[in-house]
């Protein structure tokens, strides 16, 4: 690396620095209109995983059968539904979070990545308050606690840096495309049926699956359902191929910010 991309790099990263109140803000703000003027309030990060989990266990553990691997199919399903439901919640927020923005942008200067990745970490305290009724669901269908909870909080970071590398992208794109924001939802329903959250990774043909783990959601879900389950081990190799993939992403991901975040103040 030359010395003037380092002064570069440097700059880059200082500029943020500098605007770090103002991403702490942002992601305050998110998460307070996240349960502002709402009947239920922090209910709502328990309800809908919660319900999906009892969907998947009627219609894909009773009526269909699929394997959940010895595991009682309500752990099964939530112990991946905590992670999905953060990527599902926070991934259209992040998108979105320039166009919902734009006030904000076409009036002051800060860097504009504070934006989606302020969204991304929005999206934490529901996992959290999910991640929670997981423990009771556990101790209820008779499962001890183990030590590999611990790392949940250490799995959610490569999680947040996948939400913010795709959001990054979208958002940008959908400053000059705004139909881009409907491609979102068909994005997640797509995310949704190739990550093992209703079935397992070995449910699926062995010529598929190393195609399936280019996915990173494949190695972080089974990874997060590895640490909750006793007896079970994280594939180390199979979490290193989505934290390289996510690397990729955020690396792609911030070079295309860069290039087109100097034109948004002009087409939002």
């Amino acid at each position: 690396m030359t010395e003037a991309l380092r002064t570069m790099r440097g700059e880059w990263l200082l500029e943020y620095f500098r605007y770090r109140e103002l991403f702490y803000f942002l992601v305050w703000r998110d998460v307070k209109i996240r349960y502002k003027q709402t009947v239920l309030g922090a209910a709502w990060a328990v309800i809908q995983p919660f319900f999906m989990m009892i969907v998947f266990t009627l219609f894909f553990g009773r009526m269909a059968g699929i394997d959940s691997e010895g595991v009682p199919y309500p752990v099964f399903s939530y112990s991946a539904l905590v992670p999905w439901t953060y990527f599902q919640q926070a991934m259209p927020l992040s998108g979105n979070s320039l166009l919902a923005n734009s006030r904000l942008i076409s009036k002051v200067y800060f860097p504009r990545a504070i934006i989606p990745a302020a969204a991304a970490l929005g999206g934490v305290v529901d996992f959290f308050i999910a991640a929670v009724v997981l423990v009771a669901i556990m101790l209820y269908y008779g499962f001890p606690l183990g030590w590999g909870l611990l790392l949940w909080p250490v799995l959610l970071v490569p999680t947040v840096a996948f939400v913010v590398a795709v959001g990054m992208i979208f958002s940008a794109l959908n400053v000059k495309y705004r139909d881009i924001k409907y491609t979102i939802p068909f994005f997640i329903q797509a995310m949704l049926f190739v990550s093992p959250v209703i079935y397992p990774t070995s449910a699926v043909p062995e010529q598929y699956q190393t195609l399936l783990r280019l996915n990173p959601m494949v190695g972080l879900i089974n990874a997060f359902r590895a640490a909750a389950l006793p007896g079970r081990t994280i594939d180390l190799g199979e979490l290193g191929v989505s934290i390289a993939v996510i690397t990729g992403l955020l690396i792609v991901a911030t070079i295309y910010f860069r290039k087109t975040e100097r034109a948004f103040a002009d087409l939002i």
